[in-house]
């Protein structure tokens, strides 16, 4: 069996200069504990799941042992939180370990998230809560199952250690796994120091160790910038199609690859609502569902006007009319990313004229009717076009059935226009429209278990997700929307 210490570290990041980072030192989790792994992330890193269930692999990660071959350093980044620059942030509370090198030549860098103060701390304490750590823990590896790049989880640590947020709460540590960490806020730190030789380094590093292709370009930064934009847009319209919301999309929690990062105060949207926002401590909307799409955008142009003196020999005007005409593929790529999802989801197989007006009015109808996102394109699966009246499992999630009615004769008419068959586009429309999602309510029945010690829902959540469209025997009750008590849950960034 293979086990960590047998994995051969890198650790290109830490070979960049000082400013890039600090060197630190996890402090070690008293009572450290394994809670779950993901066997999906472990094995991409060639490692049995039971690899991790022993005091070594606890102690190593849990911080009272150094890892062989890995040589900890936390991150330096600046970030625009809330709209506002804030010229250094950096890794408060997690620390990269090094980059796994597999047997298939990938590169996974290993992140410890929880694991002690760092130079970046401010007036934290650098640990991280069990209840944050819960949600991060099965929305990244849910995320990843759902098709939406992502970070992903290897593991999840308890431990007996007390952290003071708004109460007293069990620390925890979470494994994060991804190519890089690098995001947004690692560029605009150089650019407002003026570092731009940095700068460059940082391009450099980031094309080298993530985008090797763009090596050989007349220019490689100008291509650097034009990939993450096109990611970023086609990661903004997966986030729309399934109903995920952020709820914290600060240029520092933005990754360089086009990957959901940071896992704060999300949410899955349940009853329609466009202007969802999942953060209460978001007061004014920034971060609502229907502004994600602005937002990326927003986000993209601060890093593009850090990339300005990268951008064109001669700086300037030049520099930015260059950084325009590379942020305006943003909106066509995402739109052209989210009318193919959205025709995927109401199983049309071919574009046409009217798909997006159609596509709305049925959103329009949810709106009014508050019916459930995820259900509802589920259940649009077991629409028959030879049937004059949609099943009552289908009109009864609306209120104004007689407006479901006549948006579904023109639905069933567009499917006739190319000739739909029933069965191929319910088993393909079911291959896209999860049957299970991360709610709120169901994450926090795992999370006031696993304050009591119960970890048994934890590991079930991660293995009812890992399958999120498939009909899984006797799990009908987790498709349910939310109990009164769990529909007007609040989350804040507090962790």
């Amino acid at each position: 069996m293979k086990y960590l210490s047998d994995m051969k570290f890198d650790n290109s990041f830490a070979r960049l200069p000082a400013g890039f980072h600090s060197r630190v030192r996890p402090t070690p989790l008293e009572g450290a504990h394994l809670i779950s792994v993901s066997p999906d992330a472990a094995a991409l890193l060639d490692l049995p799941p039971e690899s991790l269930c022993n005091d070594a692999a606890v102690a190593w990660l849990g911080g009272s042992a150094p890892l062989p071959g890995t040589e900890p350093v936390a991150m330096c980044y600046a970030g625009h939180q809330f709209g506002h620059f804030v010229p250094q942030l950096g890794d408060g509370r997690a620390m990269v370990l090094g980059e796994v090198l597999t047997g298939q030549g990938s590169r996974w860098e290993l992140q410890l998230k929880g694991a002690g103060l760092t130079p970046y701390s401010r007036d934290g304490d650098g640990r991280a809560v069990l209840r944050s750590t819960v949600r991060e823990f099965l929305c990244s590896e849910a995320m990843h199952a759902l098709g939406i790049p992502t970070t992903r989880a290897l593991c999840l640590l308890g431990s007996e250690e007390e952290v003071y947020r708004e109460r007293i709460e069990r620390g925890a540590l979470l494994v994060r796994m991804a190519p890089s960490h690098v995001r947004f806020g690692s560029f605009e730190v150089f650019f407002y120091r003026q570092q731009y030789e940095h700068l460059r380094r940082l391009a450099d590093y980031v094309i080298d160790h993530d985008y090797p292709q763009l090596r050989d370009q007349a220019e490689p930064y100008a291509a650097l910038l034009s990939d993450v934009v096109r990611r970023t847009a086609r990661l903004m319209a997966q986030w729309q199609l399934v109903g995920f919301a952020h709820g914290v999309m600060n240029t520092d929690n933005m990754s360089i690859l086009g990957l959901t990062l940071d896992y704060g105060p999300f949410g899955f949207m349940e009853a329609y609502e466009p202007d969802y926002v999942c953060n209460h401590s978001d007061h004014h909307g920034r971060y609502a569902f229907d502004r994600q799409p602005a937002i990326g955008l927003w986000n993209l142009t601060c890093l593009a006007q850090a990339m300005l003196p990268l951008l064109h020999p001669d700086g300037g005007e030049a520099a930015a009319d260059r950084a325009r005409e590379l942020l305006a593929d943003y909106e066509p790529t995402l739109a052209e990313a989210y009318a193919g999802g959205m025709r995927a989801k109401l199983g049309l197989r071919d574009a046409h004229s009217g798909d997006q007006a159609l596509s709305a009015r049925l959103l329009a109808l949810m709106q009014a009717n508050r019916v459930d996102y995820s259900n509802l394109f589920r259940d649009l699966a077991e629409f028959r076009v030879s049937e004059l009246t949609p099943a009552a499992r289908l009109r009864d999630r609306f209120i104004d059935r007689a407006g479901f009615d006549a948006w579904a004769e023109d639905y069933r008419a567009r499917l006739r226009l190319e000739d739909s068959e029933d069965a191929a586009r319910g088993a393909a429309m079911r291959r896209v429209n999860p049957r299970y999602i991360l709610r709120n309510y169901l994450v926090q029945q795992a999370i006031e278990r696993a304050e009591r010690g119960d970890y048994a829902e934890v590991e079930h959540l991660l293995m009812l997700l890992s399958r999120p469209f498939d009909d899984q025997p006797g799990m009908a009750a987790y498709a349910a929307e939310p109990p009164e008590w769990g529909r007007h849950l609040e989350v804040s960034c507090s962790s």
